[in-house]
């Protein structure tokens, strides 16, 4: 599979990079690749989770201990101390505790997931190669004016760089719709969670070997 390369005025430049079928061209018919995804995408996003919630049970509500009423004769449940569930201000009861959200994934179901999804967004037209650019400054504008030649600036934006190049990071981080990652780096839930991938073409050769 072959796609065009465009320059950053959107222009097609005439060259084409390959692509390898075995990254970007996947029978997504076969095996089980919608619950793949789903056990990458489940992983990463508990990954993010701090899990540290935390509601005051009844015995750690700060409040008196007295009992409200006497035993018998008032007509009523015996209630307790101020701190019962029952009361305004008192206890939860099954509340939420801090807990760890993270799950393990093999390697290698975690690297089938990041096919998966470069195959789909291929198939879905979503991802345009560009010539590799760098700025002198960082200045949001630029690329702004990049998308826009790419007719993607209404768009959710993922740039992927083949390295860290702090001036087009400090460019992107400022738009709302837009991100960059690393080539090394990416996973499945990002990949999906944007409606149009930039590539710069030295990216191409670091997707590959995915």
């Amino acid at each position: 599979m072959e796609l065009s390369v465009y320059n950053i005025k959107g222009e097609d430049t005439g060259r084409k990079v390959t692509l390898n079928d075995e990254v970007f061209a996947l029978d997504l018919s076969k095996g089980n690749a919608e619950h793949t995804i789903y056990l990458d995408i489940k992983q990463y996003l508990g990954n993010q989770r701090q899990g540290t919630h935390k509601s005051k049970e009844r015995s750690e509500v700060s409040g008196s201990t007295r009992k409200l009423g006497r035993q018998k004769g008032g007509g009523g449940a015996r209630r307790g101390d101020i701190n019962s569930p029952l009361l305004r201000g008192g206890g939860t009861v099954f509340g939420p505790k801090p807990r760890d959200y993270r799950t393990k994934l093999n390697k290698k179901q975690k690297a089938l997931a990041r096919r998966i999804a470069l195959t789909s967004r291929v198939a879905d037209g979503k991802i345009i190669v560009v010539e590799n650019f760098s700025f002198e400054a960082p200045k949001t504008k630029e690329f702004i004016g990049i998308a826009k030649n790419l007719n993607v600036a209404d768009k959710r934006v993922l740039l992927v760089m083949n390295d860290n190049d702090r001036n087009v990071l400090l460019s992107v981080r400022n738009i709302p719709n837009a991100i960059m990652a690393q080539a090394k780096d990416l996973n499945a839930y990002t990949l999906l969670n944007n409606d149009a991938i930039i590539v710069t073409e030295g990216s191409i050769d670091v997707i590959n070997q995915f």
